[in-house]
This record gives structure tokens, sequence and C-alpha cells, in this order.
């Protein structure tokens, strides 16, 4: 059995929620907090065929340092989620996010691909920071049908990093290098740094956290893990992901590579796929209300694998089309716009008795499938498209397991409602 707050806890949560003004900048916030590892990714994506000229290296090995940064990301996640169960949330924050600006600047002035490798390890851990306790601070101040509202919110917010990036990466590659893009995530960091100390309150007070210390926290952890229903969500979670990091990781190399594109050119079909997910994720903070979220969920990982396999019969069948592969595509990002926020709603819903321990299980195996798949598709070239095609429809196969054998959404697990009292 999972663990869960008791229904004390819930209803002093419902008494302390921010008023409307002031949670709208909460959101705000901890939006920002969640997009600066979408920006730190997907802002020097479409630089990665000009950084491996540029440091003499491979595309596999440029490809590695986003390797590196998705492995912080999961190392930070692990262990300062839980960490945060115990000690609070804000200090965390306020670290995080200085530690973000620092560090990338040394990504800056990385002189090898390896060193910068090594930075980005350290540049996912501190972006890790704001990623899992912009999740924890929700569930701590939130409860009940607000939540998936919030959660979608937040993804949709989040979203438009996605969109902006690799935009924004564009811009500064066609006045400058991909060093300057590291300038401006140090400036991203600061300015996350002024509003946490400006907006974000500890949202956990003394009282609330747990006494056992970090042994106990690390044990919820453990028992949250060992829970069917809810490791089956974390997998679904981070399946869906692996098929969206491998697009990521491959999309530059398709597009530039194959299809001929500037980067200027790609970063615009990358910001239209993830407008994609934006206009998804909103789909589902207006129906969330009203429709079961295992329900949504279940849609999103069909359309998710609809999509993928398109793209491999479009790729079997027609060859290296322009038009089937962003059909294919967009469909399948379409996919992950409901996964994403459908399970981390239902994830922390589960887990509420230890916000900060689900969301690093959460976040963690997200981001531990994206590290793992993405040097994949590098391993097998930049001359076709169907490495990539491939390994997507593999994650998204896995993600329909984990969802029907593991999470089992007919037994409706996780789904929020009203507190009484």
């Amino acid at each position: 059995m999972v663990t869960a707050s008791s229904d004390k806890h819930v209803a002093e949560r419902a008494t302390n929620l921010p008023t409307a003004g002031r949670a709208g900048a909460l959101i705000a916030v901890l939006a920002a907090l969640t997009a600066v590892a979408p920006l730190a990714i997907d802002m020097y994506v479409p630089g990665f065929p000009s950084m491996g000229q540029s440091l003499g290296t491979t595309s596999s090995a440029v490809q590695l340092t986003m390797t590196a940064f998705l492995a912080g990301l999961v190392v930070g996640q692990v262990l300062l989620g839980p960490v945060s169960d115990a000690i609070g949330r804000r200090g965390l924050l306020i670290g995080g996010s200085a530690g973000f600006a620092v560090v990338s600047v040394l990504c800056a002035l990385a002189p090898n691909v390896e060193l910068l490798t090594a930075a980005r390890f350290l540049h996912g851990v501190a972006g890790a920071v704001g990623m899992v306790l912009a999740r924890a601070v929700l569930t701590d101040l939130f409860h009940g049908p607000a939540l998936p509202r919030y959660f979608a919110l937040l993804a949709q917010i989040t979203g438009i990093a996605p969109i902006v990036a690799p935009v924004i990466g564009g811009a500064i590659l066609a006045v400058s290098t991909w060093r300057a893009v590291f300038a401006a995530l140090a400036v991203v960091g600061v300015l996350l740094l002024v509003s946490v100390l400006a907006k974000v309150p500890e949202s956990l007070p003394r009282e609330r956290r747990r006494s056992d210390g970090l042994g106990g926290t690390f044990r919820a952890m453990g028992r949250l893990a060992a829970d069917r229903s809810f490791l089956g969500y974390v997998l679904v979670l981070a399946f869906a992901s692996a098929a969206m990091f491998t697009y990521i990781a491959g999309s530059s190399f398709v597009f530039e590579s194959i299809h001929g594109v500037s980067a200027t050119a790609y970063s615009v079909i990358f910001a239209c796929n993830a407008l994609g997910m934006l206009v998804a994720s909103s789909v589902f903070g207006r129906l969330a209300g009203r429709v079961g979220l295992t329900r949504l969920l279940t849609v999103g990982v069909g359309i998710l694998t609809v999509g993928a396999a398109g793209q491999v019969v479009v790729r079997l069948v027609a060859g290296e089309t322009m038009a089937g592969t962003l059909a294919t595509l967009f469909l399948t990002l379409v996919g992950v716009g409901v996964i994403f926020p459908a399970t981390m709603t239902i994830g922390q819903t589960l887990g509420r008795g230890a916000p900060g321990a689900a969301s690093a299980l959460l976040g963690g195996l997200q981001f531990l499938a994206g590290a793992l798949v993405s040097p994949l598709v590098g391993l097998f070239g930049d001359a076709s498209s169907l490495p990539m095609a491939t390994i997507m429809l593999g994650a998204a196969l896995l993600t329909v397991a984990a969802l029907v054998v593991m999470a089992r959404p007919g037994r409706g697990l996780g789904e929020p409602v009203p507190v009484r009292g």
C-alpha cells in the first residue's frame, strides 16, 4: 500500500492555500523552475552539428553531453526530493537556482567535450532541484480536483520552454556560437534565484516534515517503489519520456543532415512539435475535472503508440519523406503531452504522504530513461531516420505494457477526490 498523508494534514493544506493572485505568481515561478531543464536541453540541440565541428568530436560524443545532463537530473532528483521531505523546500530551491547559474558559466567556458560533459552532469544536478521540488510544492499546497488542473497548468507553461528554447537557441547560433547559449542559461539561473527569493515561500513547515529524519524519507521512497500501481505509473512516464528524448537526441540530425534544413528551420519544426504537446496538455487540463485521469492517460498512451508506429511504417513504405516524418512525430508528441500531466498527477496523489520522494521517483526514472536512450540514436549514425523511429516505437510499446500490466488503470487508483472538512 502506498504511503498516504492523513486527512488532518490534507485539511491543513486546504486552510493554508495561497490567494488567487499569490497562487498565480507561485505557479508561474514553479513552472519556470520546471522549465529550466527543457531550456538547458533544447536551447543547444540546434547546435549539435556545429558543436561537433567546434570541439573536434563525433555526433555520439556530442549527444553524450545530453546524456550527462539527464544523468545529473536523475541523481539530483532521487537524492534531493526525499531530502526535502525532511528539511523543507525553500533552501534547496535557492541553492539549486544559484548553482544552475554558476555551472552554466562553466559549460560556456569548457575547452573540450570531456570537460563539457562533466559540467553538464553538474548542470543537471542543479536543474533537478527546481524540477523535483516544484511538483512537491504543488502537492504540499493543493489537493483534490484542483491538483490535476494545476499540474496541467504547470505542464502548459512548462510546455512553452520547448517551443521557445530551440528558436532562441537558433537565433543565438545565427549570430554567435554554442557557448553563448550557455551564457544565456546563466542569466536564466540568476533570474530564477531572484524569483524564488521573492515569490516561493516554504511550503513544508517544520511540524509537517518527516520526524524520522533522512533515513525515514528514503524508506518512504522504498515503500512507494514497492507499490505495483505507483511503480506502473512511474514506468509509463519513464517509457513515454524515453520516446520523447529519442526524438530530442535524434531529430536535429534527421532534419538537418537527412532532409537538409537549416538550424533555424529545424528550430521552427521543433517548436511546432512542442506546440502540439502544449495544446494536448491544455486539453487535458480542461477535461480533467470531467473525465477520469486514468481514462485520459489511456487515450494519451494510445495516441503515442499510433504516432510511433506510423513513423516506422511511413519510413519503410515511403522512404525518407519530410511530410511523413513531420506528421507522425507531431502525433507522437501530442500523446506525450497528455501522458506527462496525467501520470504526474496520479503519481503525486498516490504518494502524497511523501511528496518529495514521490516526485523524485517520477522524475528520476523519467530522466534515467532519457539518459539511457539518448546515445542509442547516435550509435546508428545519421544516414537514416529508421533507428530513431524504431527506438521510439519500442519505447511506446513498453509504455503500453507498463500501463496494462503494472498500473492497471481500470482500478481507478490515484484519482484526486475532494477532501471533507
